[in-house]
């Protein structure tokens, strides 16, 4: 993540407040209108892969496999120990927003430049967005479904949704789950900057993205990955593991509005918040805590709130809520993996990472989001907000574990 290559820095710098945003290291930006992205610095996608396969490979890879083997230690779990019939219950569900663009990019600079014959054999493979999670796969031999959907910025909150059907159906015991994305290359900027999308904040790049502020101007973009290990409770407690949150249900729905906008009364955002927590079996005031999608744009930011108060009635006015997009930007496909973090660490410790640099609060988004400093707080039940491009609208339900 633009705050913590690994998630207890991650966790730690998102409850402290701390912001990724800096100036553009990645490429020459000094002639962009926008000059500031939240990239992740110091990574060595060599520690996490084979050097050969990591030159064949794109970034959106490389961040997805060092988080997917993290996951995996973490979680205590052997794959090597099971037999090739329990392998073939572990599934993987990798999703992605644009996948390996820079190898479009570079495979036609040197088409243009050198000619067909010189453009690689493995750029296909590379721009794949399946290829992550295929990759994660191969890593351990896990032969259950390997799955990856591309929905823009509720992506990787639609992980959680096939990561339950695919346990709840029998299919799987155990399944790797999340997002990854790395769209910082000079046409992802260039192109978000010319749609009005991107906060223009170069000046302060700390405090450009401020999610539910009054004077927002758009979403910092942001790159990362994280995953999962989601698996049944009885395999979880059959292995002696310790689980941290559970799954307990979910919803998507639809704007059919428009490309890049949000339906503006937020009617497809109440629906998907309303459906999820009936499909989870909870009532609005059992959430504790919402993780915002919370992008720092001025549509979404409004449209989000009024959908909060449609779906949650009187306790839209005492759920706290935040946006991790405040110190980390927008990761578009994993976008909807961090803020999931960011609920399982709120479960897990007890405490609210804040919306950073909410020193100003637009008069219209006027409900709890939690401003400027983290929050201790009885946390049992978190919904994760996820709303993409196109009206693609994502809820996932989580609470603590009742073994």
């Amino acid at each position: 993540m633009p705050i913590g290559n690994d998630f207890p820095t991650y966790w730690s710098n998102l409850v402290a407040g701390v912001t990724g945003t800096r100036l553009i290291q990645s490429f020459d930006a000094s002639a962009f209108e926008v000059r500031i992205a939240a990239e992740v610095l110091d990574f060595d996608p060599t520690a996490h892969m084979d050097a050969k396969m990591a030159r064949r490979m794109t970034r959106f890879i490389h961040l997805g496999m060092a988080a997917g083997k993290e996951a995996v230690a973490h979680s205590g779990i052997d794959f090597a120990a099971m037999t090739e019939d329990q392998r073939d219950r572990v599934g993987v569900v990798m999703n992605t927003g644009g996948g390996g663009i820079e190898a479009i990019i570079d495979g036609t600079h040197v088409h243009d430049a050198k000619g067909p014959r010189f453009v690689s054999a493995f750029a296909v493979p590379a721009l794949s967005g399946s290829m992550g999670a295929a990759l994660l796969s191969m890593e351990w031999g896990l032969t259950g479904p390997v799955m990856t959907q591309v929905a823009a910025c509720a992506t990787s909150v639609i992980a959680f949704h096939d990561a339950l059907r695919l346990i709840r159906t029998g299919e799987c015991d155990v399944v790797l789950t999340g997002g990854s994305e790395a769209p910082i290359v000079p046409m992802g900027v260039a192109a978000l900057a010319n749609m009005g999308a991107l906060s223009k904040r170069n000046d302060s790049p700390e405090t450009a993205s401020r999610p539910f502020a009054g004077d927002r101007d758009g979403f910092v973009l942001g790159e990362g990955a994280g995953v999962v290990v989601i698996e049944s409770l009885a395999h979880a407690l059959e292995r002696g593991a310790t689980p941290i949150a559970e799954v307990i249900g979910g919803a998507l729905t639809a704007d059919a509005f428009h490309i890049s906008a949000p339906e503006p009364t937020g009617r497809g955002q109440s629906r998907a918040m309303t459906n999820a927590l009936r499909h989870a079996g909870v009532a609005p005031d059992e959430i504790d805590y919402i993780v915002a999608h919370g992008t720092s744009t001025a549509l979404n930011d409004l449209t989000e709130t009024r959908a909060i108060k449609v779906a949650y009635g009187a306790h839209a006015k005492k759920v706290a809520i935040s946006s991790p997009k405040s110190m980390i930007g927008h990761l578009v496909g994993a976008a909807g993996i961090a803020s999931a973090l960011a609920g399982i660490g709120a479960i897990r410790d007890q405490v609210i990472p804040p919306t950073a640099n909410l020193d100003t609060p637009d008069p219209e988004c006027d409900l709890d989001y939690v401003p400027l400093t983290a929050r201790k707080a009885k946390v049992d039940t978190v919904a994760v907000h996820g709303f993409g491009f196109g009206g693609q609208n994502a809820v996932t339900i989580f609470r603590a574990v009742e073994t």
